[in-house]
């Protein structure tokens, strides 16, 4: 049986680096913040399908979508600092809600 890994601190650093797009930032910051924001979102995704929850399996695979640096989603940034403060928000409720969050563990 396998230990799996927390991604809580993922978890975390993602609400700070949301909450810090706020602030101007050269580009590449934003490149990363996509990045570490699909990937967390996509940990959560996987996290909530693993436990059953549907309706946080969803918010965060429309998070990833959002997010994911690969097809980049373009909007203004007032829009962009909205939907930050709005995925820390987020992020910190399903932190508060779901103590547990471990990824890779093996199921008895």
């Amino acid at each position: 049986m396998g230990k799996g890994v927390s991604i809580k601190p993922a978890v975390i650093a993602s609400i700070v680096l949301l909450v810090l797009a706020i602030f101007p930032w050269p580009y590449g910051y934003y490149t990363l913040l996509r990045l570490i924001v699909c990937l967390t979102a996509a940990m959560l995704a996987w996290v909530s399908y693993r436990s059953q929850l549907t309706q946080w399996v969803w918010v965060m695979v429309f998070t990833a979508v959002v997010f994911n640096p690969v097809i980049v989603v373009h909007f203004g940034k007032e829009l962009w600092a909205v939907i930050d403060l709005i995925t820390a928000i987020v992020f910190g409720i399903y932190l508060k809600k779901h103590k547990v969050l471990i990824i890779g563990k093996e199921e008895a």
